[in-house]
């Protein structure tokens, strides 16, 4: 397809918001100054310099001459009459080729026998269509119907209809060979430069089901099985879109045609239905311009194709996601893509993904999600801090609240809203596009420039959780750089001493009670504090705080707060994680001070051996517990509730159960609790037992521990309330922040682990090093992980993500390995065998502990 097919009826219909001319006049006098452009009138002494074939013209190329078109036209430039010899040239190519400038319905359907009388269709009238071409052995006559109705929106909002269209809605405008629009008998005047101006207004602008539609899509489903078994079809289906997609970002752009009638989404539906649009016919010209169009549709319109979309079956609406998906990564791998050359600027990706964005709630509203039980975020007042950001011009990147999504505010669901999707989450990631996305460039979108400039955070589905991880890594070392360069504001007015850093001295054996009279005092003083980059000093260490020694502050609180002699948290042997004791002594500052430690963590991007069930990361970010989560939490419970359900035999005199229930508390000893008034006299029946359930989990999950979990979440929100974090990322995807991946691969982090001091992955050290690596158990395995990183678990992304150096520390000796635990990095003597050297790094790995000057 020539560039011109392509460019000049955009350029045609683009102009016609400012134009106040007929429609198809205005567009009649540009094809003309095109192609005078292009091929000239024939007369070989023509004067007019806007002319082809006068002698001094200078020829243009098609994009050129495109444009140069409706300058013309905009001045009323002079237009020569073709040459008797031209028009002669022109009647003899016509007998032979269509015009490619227009699809009109002269040039589509030139007589009765091929159907000129079809202005829109229904599968009755395909059918009979088809009937006759392969009686013929000709499809001409259908081709040529497919690519007049295919390229009309009005024709299309018309087609397939449950309701078929009556009798005075069956005018079309017809355009004449000189441009002018006539209109059947009985119809009124259209007003207006667009197709839109034509549409039917049998919708009322009142409510209606938004999951109603008026096109049979069971019938359009047909009809597209019987046309594709036709080749020649296929090519006319393709240029029809590529006619129809100008017009439609025409009409969506400025003539808000949607809400004028709302079955103009007929022509999104009835198009998606289409089963080839992942094909290469489709991928280069066509469904690009029609997801660009798409991305016009208002929010309210995107929100009901949603809904409609969720109605649909598994495979229908998974088809519609790959092809989506298929675009973006065609797209992707056609081009090349470096920082100048972003692919936030690449329109087809950035179009692809919004529509993607519609099957994605989609996919969420047709499985199973709740939008209820929310937790209530507390409302904190402005600060003297932001305020701060304001003076200093980055009151943008600090905006207090969560992002809202328009599309999500319309749809009154939440990712998080999601219990089981129709398609799992992992299957909108693309890779492809995760590849080459410039996290820095797309962060700077996300924060400053988010209404001129896409980033792809804004649609977070469709980046794994190692590239958002990178935008919240961005986000933070922002965040501290500012809360550095504000400390040093503060110190130059007050004339006292810089404290660029959160600095925290702290006495090994007294680890909690220095951490938390520290973070009290902070988080009561000066909370903005907690943002600054972590810095921690053991007392009598000489450890200097790179990174390593954060990782044992880290390592250190948690061994002692999860304590069970301590008693705030529970926990259970078989499962192996821990809950939150309803019936600890210990005050509301510690809990408080294990949450700021969780905030600190993912923060200062420190992993830790946090063992909690996946209902705590989903109350953090937002959602209460509900009977479900009781499957992870407390699976025998859930176990005995579920049978509870699926009793089918006498509830209330099998079971004598009541709607009290008993618990234990820190000393062993019973406690009863009414799920509601008067509950020890209200039997559990099976018409109640529902009820009861959803009662019991409420109380397990979210009243008996609520003094306990708002002080947790209280410490978490300190230091992430206005990060992205709730925004960007899932309950489980926060759990891998927090605690990394359990999967140790060691043969990824062999793969990526660099060498220095003399070292190569061919040295013999380095073989036996790996040899005697892959031959640990798994105990072992963590405790050399937590011997050169700091942590037993992988980063988000595995082991591969680590980039370890092994340096070579000197020739043969009796000295242990040693390492820096900040820069991932392992000090190995070139030991004389592979005996000594596993004798001797089992031994530094096995008592290693605290930090000295290395």
């Amino acid at each position: 397809i020539s560039t011109s097919k392509i460019l000049l009826p955009l350029i045609l219909t683009s102009c016609l918001n400012v134009l106040y001319r007929n429609r198809a006049t205005a567009k009649h006098l540009i094809e003309r100054y095109f192609w005078q452009l292009t091929e000239g009138c024939g007369n070989g002494n023509c004067t007019n310099e806007f002319c082809a074939s006068c002698c001094d013209f200078q020829l243009l190329d098609n994009n050129s001459a495109a444009a140069k078109a409706l300058e013309l036209f905009k001045i009323n430039a002079k237009l020569c009459d073709p040459h008797p010899s031209k028009k002669e040239s022109d009647s003899s190519a016509n007998t032979n080729a269509q015009p490619d400038s227009e699809m009109s319905n002269t040039d589509l359907c030139p007589s009765k026998e091929d159907f000129s009388d079809v202005h829109y269709l229904t599968e009755n009238t395909v059918c009979m269509i088809l009937s006759f071409c392969e009686e013929q052995g000709d499809y001409s006559a259908l081709i040529r119907i497919i690519g007049k109705v295919f390229s009309n929106a009005e024709a299309l909002i018309k087609s397939f209809r449950k309701d078929e269209p009556k009798a005075n809605e069956n005018s079309v405008i017809e355009t004449d060979v000189d441009g002018h629009e006539n209109q059947s008998e009985g119809t009124s005047e259209k007003l207006g430069a667009s197709s839109a101006a034509a549409l039917p207004e049998n919708t009322p602008n009142e409510s209606f089901d938004p999951c109603e539609v008026t096109v049979d899509i069971d019938a359009v489903r047909r009809v597209y099985d019987r046309l594709q078994t036709i080749n020649e079809v296929e090519a006319a289906l393709v240029n029809a879109l590529i006619y129809l997609t100008p017009n439609l970002e025409l009409d969506l752009e400025y003539l808000d045609v949607y809400q004028t009638n709302p079955d103009y989404l007929n022509v999104f539906l009835i198009v998606m239905e289409n089963n080839n649009l992942h094909s290469p016919e489709y991928l280069e010209v066509a469904l690009p311009q029609f997801c660009k169009a798409m991305s016009k549709l208002p929010v309210k319109a995107l929100a009901r194709l949603s809904k409609i979309w969720s109605t649909y079956e598994l495979p229908h609406i998974r088809r519609i996601m790959e092809t989506f998906q298929q675009l973006i990564t065609f797209t992707v791998v056609s081009n090349e893509y470096d920082s100048e050359n972003l692919v936030n600027d690449d329109g087809t990706v950035v179009a692809g993904t919004q529509c993607l964005k519609v099957v994605f709630y989609a996919s969420i509203l047709g499985g199973d999600f709740d939008v209820e039980h929310n937790e209530k975020d507390d409302d904190d007042s402005e600060s003297d801090e932001l305020t701060l950001h304001e003076l200093l011009g980055e009151e943008r990147l600090y905006k207090k609240g969560p992002r809202v999504d328009p599309l999500e505010k319309e749809l009154g669901i939440r990712p998080i809203d999601s219990i089981k999707a129709l398609i799992p989450f992992e299957d909108f990631v693309n890779e492809s596009l995760n590849y080459v996305v410039e996290m820095d460039k797309d962060f700077t979108f996300f924060k400053v420039n988010a209404e001129t400039k896409f980033s792809f955070q804004s649609c977070p589905f469709i980046l794994n959780v190692i590239t958002k991880n990178q935008g919240l890594y961005y986000d933070n070392r922002i965040r501290m750089y500012s809360e550095r360069r504000l400390t040093t504001l503060y110190s130059m007015v007050q004339g006292q001493q810089p404290n660029p850093y959160l600095k925290l001295k702290v006495r090994r054996d007294h680890i909690i009670d220095d951490a938390l009279v520290r973070l009290e005092m902070i988080s009561m003083e000066n909370p903005s504090d907690l943002k600054k980059q972590l810095f921690v000093e053991f007392e009598g260490e000489q450890g200097v705080d790179e990174g390593g020694v954060s990782k044992e502050f880290f390592q250190l609180v948690l061994e002692e707060i999860f304590n069970p002699d301590i008693g705030m948290f529970t926990y259970d042997d078989d499962t192996k994680l821990f809950w939150f004791n309803s019936s600890s002594l210990e005050n509301e500052a510690q809990y408080t001070l294990i949450g700021i430690v969780l905030g600190l963590a993912i923060y200062n991007n420190c992993i830790l051996d946090v063992h909690f069930p996946i209902v705590v990361y989903k109350k953090l970010m937002g959602k209460k517990g509900t009977y479900l989560d009781l499957s992870d939490s407390h699976p025998v419970l859930y176990q005995s509730l579920k049978e509870l359900l699926e009793y089918s035999g006498s509830v209330e005199e099998d079971m004598m159960l009541t709607f009290q229930i008993s618990h234990r508390d820190l000393f062993g000893n019973p406690i009863l609790h009414e799920l509601k008034e008067t509950g020890d006299q209200i039997p559990v029946t099976k018409e109640n037992r529902q009820e009861f359930v959803d009662l019991y989990a409420e109380y397990i999950l979210n009243k008996s521990v609520e003094r306990q979990f708002k002080a947790f979440k209280k410490g978490f929100l300190m230091v992430t309330n206005e990060s992205p974090l709730k925004y960007l990322f899932r309950p489980e995807e926060v759990e891998l922040l927090i605690c990394g991946s359990r999967k140790l691969d060691f043969e990824a982090l062999e793969k990526t682990t660099e060498y220095d001091g003399g070292y190569s992955k061919d040295s013999q050290i380095i073989k036996d090093f790996w040899e005697t690596i892959h031959s640990f158990g798994e105990e072992q395995k963590k405790l050399f992980l937590q011997f050169t990183t700091g942590t037993d678990r992988a980063p988000v992304g595995g082991l591969g993500k680590l980039k370890m150096i092994i340096a070579k520390n000197g020739s043969d000796t009796d000295r242990l390995p040693t390492s820096h635990t900040c820069f991932n990095a392992l000090l190995l003597p070139e030991y004389s065998s592979k005996e000594k050297l596993r004798e001797r790094l089992l031994k530094a790995i096995t008592y290693a502990k605290g930090f000295g000057m290395l």
